[in-house]
């Protein structure tokens, strides 16, 4: 493809896919998985899936979906400045949360707690094991068949032990190296989004408020513009500008801090840039302000009592989901019971980890009778 870097990874160059397939006109191997991303089932699972609060708690907050088109959107832009592959970072960008349990990552960890004895559960790796196995559309394969470049973006993060069972796409985590450009943007880009927009998140819910930002310097700094260049504005399109600054910075020093990181390292390939450390990076100035802010989020709006009461609640439905499928499989639909018979807890957690939040709770409240969250 013409004007892509030479670090860009290639789509005519793609390793490929576990299954080969004869290549269609029109669209690029890139392409082509992006399309098979926003069809998926799991994708549109996002829609119903928490983000910092549970989907039914008010029709304004971010949902998984929304948080992955803001991702993506956010992820593309950089691409496009740095002359990398858009439709590569946007299909590592949409996928990057396929596995992700209802309930965020309260039903992460639950799902975790409770399959320490089989292997453990980490959404990361589940996204793949989603793309690679779950998804049932295709005749001629399970998943959805991507190409290596994409289910390699789509794990970010791998045990050396169960990368080794990987293949090819977990070679980097034995061996050492870093994933293409493509898939660095887009875990940075994963960053921003959710940083900033919990931070919307929170202020409309009003479990923070402008002044407890105002000691922090990246928030701080763009509402002080925001107020020079607009005063008088009213609270909602005065949050709404200084998120929006702060973004463009972000975005901004990402772009030009990566540039200067690729220059610096010689890296002249795809292959280069695979035996390089990380090459994507925000200056070390801005990394300090975002790491003040995400400290800032985690203390006061994650862990907030509100947000915590309904956490606790929602492992509460994941680990008696669980134990009650595990103890009942008869309980799982036939397909799921069929799948458990041959898999075991592995299939019962593949079967919870594919629940929207609010099917999460109807299934708990008609397995045991009570309610423990509203739908």
């Amino acid at each position: 493809m013409s004007g892509l870097s030479s670090c860009a990874a290639q789509p005519a160059l793609s390793r490929g896919r576990r299954h080969p397939e004869v290549t269609g006109p029109g669209r690029s191997e890139f392409q082509r998985d992006r399309d098979r991303i926003v069809h998926c089932t799991a994708f549109r699972r996002l829609e119903y899936k928490t983000q910092v609060f549970i989907n039914h708690e008010g029709d304004l907050f971010r949902t998984r979906l929304t948080h992955s088109i803001e991702v993506a959107q956010i992820a593309r832009t950089i691409a496009r400045a740095l002359q990398l592959d858009e439709d590569l970072t946007e299909a590592v960008a949409l996928a990057h949360d396929l596995g992700h349990t209802p309930f965020g990552h309260a039903g992460q960890d639950a799902l975790a707690q409770a399959m320490q004895p089989w292997g453990g559960f980490e959404h990361n790796l589940q996204s793949l094991r989603v793309v690679d196995e779950l998804e049932q559309r295709y005749a001629a394969f399970d998943g959805l068949n991507l190409s290596f470049e994409t289910r390699e973006g789509i794990l970010k993060r791998c045990p050396a032990a169960v990368a080794a069972q990987l293949g090819e796409v977990g070679e980097r985590f034995v061996r050492g190296g870093s994933p293409c450009l493509e898939a660095q943007i887009a875990n940075l880009a994963d960053e921003i989004a959710y940083s900033n927009h919990d931070v919307d998140d929170g202020l409309r819910a009003g479990l923070i408020s402008l002044d407890d930002l105002l000691p922090i310097e990246l928030f701080a700094r763009h509402c002080r513009q925001v107020d020079i260049a607009h005063p008088g504005l009213s609270e909602r399109r005065r949050i709404h500008e200084t998120i929006r600054r702060m973004i463009n910075q972000l975005i901004v020093d990402l772009i030009a801090e990566t540039r200067r990181r690729v220059l610096q390292s010689g890296a002249d390939s795809l292959t280069a840039v695979r035996h390089c450390g990380p090459l994507a990076a925000f200056s070390p100035a801005i990394r300090r302000e975002l790491t003040l802010l995400k400290q800032f989020l985690l203390e006061r709006l994650y862990r907030h009592e509100r947000v915590e009461a309904v956490m606790r609640a929602a492992r509460d439905v994941v680990s008696e989901l669980f134990d009650l499928y595990r103890a009942q499989p008869a309980h799982l639909p036939e397909e799921h019971h069929e799948r458990a018979q041959r898999l075991g807890e592995r299939a019962i957690a593949d079967y919870i980890a594919g629940m929207t939040d609010r099917f999460a709770i109807r299934a708990h409240q008609q397995l045991t009778g009570r309610r423990l969250l509203d739908v």
